[in-house]
């Protein structure tokens, strides 16, 4: 840290992201994106001519995607936030809806970012431990009073709890905003967003990352009362108005016309996931139950860490966390069927070689 940062970040943990390695070609299983590319649609609607109005400014307002967006969601325009990627939602969430008097509350295994955000608004943060089967407990939610961030489906875990979880969370927290993160509720989880029509406290945030292809692109969007939007509408235009490019606008427009393809390529992620789930299984892992677009898997012949640094080897890159509780686990990507071949082979390779050694 240099002598001229504020001393209020000296303790600052920033949040670590996964390898993007360039030294070599990697089947890459370890930053949660989709394996498929983005539609046709998509490419098409990103052209030339598209490139060529890069001299002007975006739409501040996102209008035209907003309005797409509340047409396959089933609300209203008023009721949608775009921002730059989901991260930016959930930064604005806790710079708006949290201070000294009003704090955190999520659980202790999950995004890492919420407690970096936690520390960068010197929010008081209550990390609330998983059950013994790594679920959230939605009791341990219910009239906390403080802003309640949960990740549905969680990750790494990849679980998620009901929707009768999230209305009791609501319903006993009437003073403070309820975060569902649904990145991932694509492949399998249950959305909660038709609840903003009865709780004003809501705020769902999803992403384009995932389940749409365009984790490049840096597109995330939120769904909450019209009270709520104004909020982080005051924080975008107090700090970035233009946050999201032209280009990226546009993809997202296709991308929402061809929504049918984004929910077939899900499907087939979600076809694959069971399979590997088995197969794993198969080979002596414990897999919990995900409905994400991976899994959390560990050996019971070897630890986390080998596992992560012999497929690293083999060029296999899976996410290893290192931390207390999860330290034996592997979080997967979901690729393609064959990339979870290479998986399943360079797994079966690892563990021959360690009962050898």
């Amino acid at each position: 840290m240099s002598r001229f940062m504020s001393p209020r970040f000296a303790g600052l943990e920033a949040y670590t992201p996964g390898e993007q390695p360039r030294d070599q070609q990697y089947v890459k299983l370890n930053t949660n994106e989709s394996p498929y590319p983005p539609s046709t649609e998509v490419l098409e609607r990103v052209s030339k001519a598209e490139v060529e109005l890069l001299n002007l400014y975006p739409d501040p307002t996102g209008k035209v995607l907003k309005e797409k967006l509340a047409a396959l969601y089933g609300v209203e325009a008023k009721n949608v936030f775009l921002s730059n990627g989901s991260d930016d939602i959930l930064n604005f969430a806790f710079m708006a809806f949290c201070d000294a008097e009003r704090g955190a509350a999520f659980p202790e295994i999950s995004y890492g970012f919420y407690p970096v955000y936690g520390d960068l608004y010197h929010v008081d943060c209550k990390k609330i431990p998983l059950k013994e089967d790594f679920g959230v407990d939605y009791l341990d939610y219910c009239g906390i009073g403080r802003m309640v961030v949960i990740a549905n489906p969680n990750a790494p875990t990849g679980m998620e709890i009901s929707l009768a979880e999230i209305e009791e969370i609501l319903k006993t927290n009437p003073d403070n905003i309820v975060v569902i993160d649904e990145a991932y509720v694509d492949f399998g989880g249950t959305s909660c967003v038709d609840f903003i029509k009865k709780y004003d406290n809501l705020l769902v945030v999803q992403t384009f990352s995932k389940s749409r292809s365009m984790a490049g692109a840096r597109l995330g969007f939120a769904i909450a009362n019209e009270a709520i939007i104004e909020d982080l509408e005051k924080i975008k235009y107090s700090t970035n108005p233009y946050n999201i490019n032209r280009l990226t606008l546009a993809a997202g427009e296709a991308a929402v016309d061809s929504n049918a393809y984004y929910v077939e390529t899900a499907k087939k992620i979600a076809q694959t996931r069971e399979m590997t789930t088995s197969k794993l299984r198969e080979m002596g892992f414990t897999v919990l139950d995900s409905v994400a677009n991976f899994i959390f898997a560990k050996s019971n012949a070897l630890s986390g860490k080998v596992i992560y640094e012999e497929l690293k080897k083999k060029g296999v890159l899976v996410r290893y966390f290192g931390k207390a509780k999860i330290e034996d686990f592997v979080r997967i990507t979901i690729g393609t069927p064959e990339q979870m071949n290479v998986l399943f082979e360079k797994l079966a390779e690892i563990l021959q070689e360690q009962k050898g050694a």
